[in-house]
């Protein structure tokens, strides 16, 4: 089962972040099998979030994973958005094809309820895909929107990737491939 994990950063806690920077890569190489993208929310250079999507048993496994997470434990993150996610896809960030450097790119973030949308990806837009997946609960039965990776020029072509009347917001944050430097 795959899973969306989004750790949203308490304001404030940049420097807890960075001193537990090993701890938390540590912590992830120990699902380095079952990433298929990961990487930080930005605001300029100040992490503002982690993503992560893992493919995992259970969702008492994508639990385990999302709050035994350090940064967690520690109080870096506010919150957690953890949801089920279908990779559409069917490959990993180390996958795509514009590779790990150059360009802009973002978390396109969909929320929503209702009839699904977005359940493919744009045809056009699929070389500028690093990952694409609607999220849905716990039991996979109800659609909640659509989590996508994106490279763009800017946000506001990022967000295009979503039909916007679908959602009842859709986020964009700047975000950058994950993993040890």
């Amino acid at each position: 089962m795959e899973f969306f994990c989004y750790h949203r950063d308490r304001p404030g806690s940049a420097a807890l972040r960075e001193k537990l920077a090993e701890e938390h890569w540590s912590y992830m190489d120990r699902y380095a099998a079952q990433l298929i993208a990961r990487g930080p929310t930005l605001d300029g250079d100040t992490a503002t979030g982690s993503v992560h999507i893992v493919d995992l048993p259970d969702l008492a496994a994508a639990r385990a994973f999302a709050f035994d997470e350090p940064n967690f434990q520690a109080g870096v993150y506010r919150d957690v958005m953890l949801r089920r996610w279908r990779n559409v896809l069917g490959r990993t960030m180390w996958d795509f094809p514009g590779g790990r450097e150059g360009g802009n790119r973002y978390l396109v973030l969909g929320l929503a309820s209702g009839q699904a949308a977005d359940l493919v990806p744009p045809p056009d837009r699929r070389d500028e895909l690093i990952a694409y997946g609607p999220l849905s609960s716990d039991d996979g039965a109800t659609w909640l929107g659509t989590a996508a990776l994106v490279q763009a020029q800017g946000p506001d072509t990022a967000r295009t990737v979503l039909t916007p009347d679908r959602y009842a917001a859709i986020e964009v944050h700047e975000w950058e491939f994950g993993g040890r430097r």
